[in-house]
């Protein structure tokens, strides 16, 4: 099975956007998001910040390395893998009933809490991370490819944004009618 070369790019491109903005959301404010991290519980609190150091340089990594060919492959599976380790995080959480965290997907500035919702999201993305790691078909990409994958990406990353917004304003909607009834009780 392979894929058709814009295809793959306009994959690549958009999982490339989507870690390059992950991590520079956590560079932005690294104590935040350790705090976050921590607050997972998934691994002892005293490989936090080791741990932590070490997604933000595979986020950086994978988004580079979706851009290289070579390594593309490799790149995918990583991105695919990190996906799932996070929405298994996540899930974990939720069945633990903990669903008062952060997920951490949208910065600090952008806080909201775990659901169900963002593990099916992030299983979403591994699935589109697995598929970009297909081999290309061999039909060179050709002059409108270019503009076409560019465009292509700039949808997807609207569309992811668009998204994420939603989720963001449904938790913060959710939280609102909460403490309305809990004032009217």
């Amino acid at each position: 099975m392979t894929l058709d070369p814009a295809v793959s790019w306009l994959l690549r491109v958009a999982l490339s956007l989507l870690f390059a903005r992950a991590a520079a959301h956590k560079l932005a404010d690294v104590g935040a998001f350790r705090a976050a991290f921590e607050a997972y519980g998934v691994l002892p609190r005293r490989w936090a910040v080791p741990a932590a150091a070490a997604l933000i340089a595979l986020e950086c990594g994978i988004a580079a390395a979706l851009w290289l060919p070579t390594v593309a492959p490799v790149a995918a599976l990583g991105a695919a893998a990190l996906l799932a380790a996070y929405g298994g995080a996540m899930g974990l959480n939720l069945a633990r009933g903990r669903r008062d965290l952060d997920c951490g997907c949208s910065g600090p500035a952008q806080r909201q809490p775990i659901r169900w919702a963002l593990v099916a999201r992030n299983a979403a993305l591994a699935l589109a991370a697995l598929a970009s790691a297909l081999p290309a078909g061999a039909r060179a990409l050709g002059w409108l490819d270019v503009p076409t994958i560019g465009a292509g990406a700039g949808v997807l990353a609207l569309g992811y944004l668009a998204i994420d917004g939603l989720f963001a304003a449904a938790a913060r909607g959710a939280a609102w009618r909460a403490r309305l009834e809990s004032a009217g009780a």
